[in-house]
């Protein structure tokens, strides 16, 4: 991989909740530099920050205080009106409860998020069974999500977050509803996706953190003992 130059870049980030009177510092003047392509998984107790720190870096909250930069972009500066298609177009987004539209076909879920970015239906249909194929699921297109397992559910997820093609993919507790074995699989998908792009994995799992290309450890707000990795 070749981390010269970042794909993310997080300097002096913090975020301070205000609860009443009090004020809960979620961050606490994080630096992280993450290169482009790979695995990065998240991990530290609950209440640690590991979720707000994802959602800073997918743009759906701002920092307190720091700055914030994705694929080149200093997110800062960004008004809220071009936070959507800044998001649509760089990064795709994987949740512990798989948010498929409930009414919709695996293939319709998929097709979704590019019906967004404007793509012609012959277009969006071709592209959609083909992610559908990559993730293993070319035989469930037409099933709707409560025809599906936990596992099957995820695959859907997981192709409609690359849909677009994105630089970068956020998965928070992605394996959180699954059983280990599940689990496993659905973080081999993850990990194969980061070949070619960034993959952010907020993860519980120890066993599974540990397979990523490197590891943030989070406490208290802030980045503990530095960021491991294999490269």
């Amino acid at each position: 991989m070749n981390s010269a130059v970042p794909l993310i870049t997080l300097k002096g980030v913090t975020k301070v909740y205000e609860r009443g009177k009090s004020r809960v510092a979620a961050l606490d003047g994080i630096d992280l530099a993450l290169p482009e392509r790979g695995m990065t998984a998240i991990v530290g107790p609950s209440g640690s920050g590991k979720s707000s720190l994802l959602h800073i870096m997918g743009a759906m909250d701002r920092p307190s205080a720091g700055t914030v930069s994705v694929a080149g972009q200093n997110l800062n500066s960004l008004p809220e009106a071009a936070l959507t298609p800044f998001r649509r177009s760089t990064i795709g987004f994987v949740f512990q409860s798989f948010n498929l539209v409930p009414n919709l076909s695996a293939l319709e879920n998929v097709m979704l998020p590019l019906e967004f970015a404007g793509l012609g239906a012959e277009q969006r249909r071709e592209r959609a069974h083909r992610l559908l194929s990559r993730v293993g699921l070319p035989e469930r297109a037409s099933h709707r999500p409560n025809e599906l397992s936990g596992g099957e559910q995820q695959r859907v997820a997981i192709a409609r977050a690359i849909a677009n093609d994105p630089r970068l993919v956020l998965a928070d507790e992605p394996t959180g509803n699954l059983d280990s074995a599940t689990g496993q699989m659905i973080f081999r998908l993850l990990k194969e996706i980061a070949q070619d792009r960034t993959v952010i994995v907020v993860t519980h799992a120890k066993d599974l953190s540990a397979t990523a290309d490197r590891v943030i450890n989070i406490k208290d707000g802030r980045v503990e003992n530095g960021v491991r990795s294999d490269n």
